[in-house]
């Protein structure tokens, strides 16, 4: 039997993953450090510094050409206001469960969010799947349900987490676009609202980074890197 060919390209694959996998596993930690910002203001700077790190990685692959056509196509542009919107409540969701410590809950949501996608493939897409991927899709659906029951009460935060980024997956396909140059254009899209919300939370006085301290300012930078890179 030939053994797996490995092309040269796969240990670096392995090793971006397995980067990715990292920053993804420490953002409940990453964004506990910053439970005393309010989760708003915290999306916010996700989203602006978000900007400069995915410009930058579209200039290093050579990518802009692609976003600057994608502003001059409205219904590419129509589309990524969609996915900027659910990317955006999703974020914020779960920040917000991160920071007022419902840590599993919001892990119970990306536990959970699979399911969803394999119905909206099966449903929408007409995707087919055989009993045996039923079967395991019943009985992930069982976990859940025991899951919730052990809770007590209904995961609601979960279930956002669950339809927002289910659905954000879902309408992503539909976007004309790469994943690097798509992601550039929702931040690109969402950046605008960001700093609307700032200078309004300046103008009432509920600004928390005019009283930040330098490690709150490194922390809030660093969500752009955290957000972009993976």
């Amino acid at each position: 039997m030939r053994g797996l060919q490995m092309s040269d390209d796969t240990p670096r694959g392995f090793a971006f993953a397995g980067a990715a996998f990292l920053i993804w596993g420490g953002l409940p930690f990453y964004f506990k450090a910053l439970e005393h910002v309010p989760t708003v203001e915290v999306i916010a700077h996700r989203v602006i510094w978000a900007v400069p790190v995915a410009l930058a990685l579209l200039i290093w692959l050579g990518r802009t050409a692609d976003l600057r056509a994608a502003f001059r196509n409205p219904r590419m542009l129509s589309m990524a206001c969609v996915t900027a919107a659910l990317i955006s409540v999703n974020w914020g969701t779960y920040v917000w469960l991160i920071q007022s410590g419902q840590a599993m809950e919001a892990a119970l949501g990306y536990y959970i969010n699979p399911i969803f996608s394999v119905f909206l493939g099966a449903t929408l897409l007409g995707e087919k799947l055989s009993l045996r991927q039923w079967g395991a899709v019943a009985l992930a659906a069982l976990a859940v349900v025991v899951l919730t029951v052990e809770a007590g009460s209904l995961p609601l935060g979960a279930l956002l987490i669950v339809f927002s980024w289910g659905s954000y997956a879902f309408f992503k396909r539909a976007l004309p676009i790469g994943p690097n140059q798509g992601f550039a254009l929702e931040a690109l899209i969402l950046m605008p609202v960001a700093l609307a919300y700032l200078a309004w939370a300046q103008t009432q006085g509920v600004l928390y980074v005019a009283e930040a301290s330098a490690l709150d300012w490194a922390l809030l930078l660093g969500c752009g890197v955290i957000t972009a890179v993976p």
